[in-house]
């Protein structure tokens, strides 16, 4: 993540929803959006807000989220207070708070595992973390940043960015042990499976572009090319539509890319700073949430992308999660009237 940014920036953001104008939506099927935050009018965030429901600590950074629909837990990871929140969507309550892991970046829930991993960035750890128990039960090397992950199930291993190492991290999840570190010659983005391919992706970041590996060996099997790309930083893979979505930090793009051709098909601007991304199968709605407090939305169809919205959701909203089942999204903001909340918000 866009974790060096300086964590004392503020943001006098207000929630803003206001009714979607439909024919601007019908309007707006691009393929180079010329919106952009603070260049021009920003189409509304075809969105309703649900409730801000208060988390625990100090208005300190929350960084990524992961969620497990089969037990309605979301895990976030609470930076500034080195500790992951466990949030049940279903009761609208905070279960539990793991403390201990130092400068808590990345989490990754991987229900067939029943265990949760979170990267400890301050101490260049992998934490395992049981979920039953919601206890941590292991702890591994990381690298040099531990960043964002992805989980190959046919192999059973997670892959960390490394993110200023210029590596992936392999951890066996089976004995919980690095095993391997895969040099990627830049600074790494984040980390995606690919269930199409079964590969993993990842960015980096230094060098504009997308890597890819083959978890059955550990090797590099194409480097790609993002023109355009500057800072590409966030990554999520559409793997039903071999389509990988790419943001950049360094000129808030969000660059399409063809996993099939290896091509770039479109390009949109999008808000500030953009990071993490998360997509809601039902509808085909994908979001894209920045460090400026602005998320775009944006429709993921069967022969092209939309952008059906775009708007500011709070101070530091760079961190979206989505529940499939309600279409509810969560965006957990550091500080609220001086508290860190989730706000919750829902499709119109």
């Amino acid at each position: 993540m866009n974790d060096r940014i300086d964590t004392n920036r503020h943001y006098a953001a207000m929630l803003f929803v206001v009714p979607l104008m439909v024919a601007i939506a019908a309007a707006l099927v691009v393929h180079h959006s010329a919106t952009a935050a603070g260049t021009s009018p920003m189409v509304e965030l075809p969105l309703t807000h649900v409730a801000d429901i208060p988390l625990p600590g100090r208005a300190s950074r929350l960084d990524y989220e992961s969620y497990d629909p089969d037990r309605h837990l979301l895990f976030i990871a609470h930076l500034g207070d080195n500790e992951v929140i466990v949030f049940d969507t279903k009761n609208s309550r905070v279960v539990a708070r793991i403390g201990n892991i130092a400068a808590v970046h990345g989490v990754l829930v991987i229900p067939e595992l029943l265990r949760v991993y979170a990267s400890a960035t301050g101490t260049n750890e992998v934490v395992a973390i049981d979920e039953a128990t919601l206890k941590i039960t292991a702890r591994m090397q990381g690298g040099v940043y531990p960043d964002g992950m992805a989980y190959a199930p046919d192999t059973r291993k997670l892959y960390v960015s490394d993110e200023t190492g210029g590596t992936e991290t392999v951890i066996d999840t089976r004995s919980n042990r690095r095993t391997n570190a895969i040099p990627l010659g830049g600074e790494v983005g984040n980390t995606q499976y690919d269930a199409a391919s079964r590969h993993i992706f990842v960015n980096v970041q230094s060098r504009g572009q997308l890597v890819e590996i083959d978890p059955s060996t550990d090797t590099i099997v194409a480097r790609i090319d993002l023109p355009g790309a500057r800072g590409n930083h966030g990554l999520y893979i559409v793997a039903q539509r071999h389509l990988a979505f790419v943001a950049c930090e360094g000129n808030d793009r969000l660059l399409t890319l063809n996993l099939l051709t290896r091509h770039l098909v479109q390009s949109f601007d999008v808000g500030g700073d953009p990071d993490v991304l998360a997509f809601d199968p039902g509808p085909g709605t994908l979001y894209v949430a920045g460090e400026a407090g602005i998320v775009s939305m944006f429709t993921v169809g069967l022969s092209t992308v939309s952008k059906i919205g775009e708007g500011r959701i709070g101070p530091n909203a760079h961190v979206v999660s989505v529940d499939p089942s309600t279409h509810r999204a969560y965006f957990p903001l550091k500080n609220v009237d001086g508290r860190p909340v989730l706000r919750v918000m829902a499709p119109r």
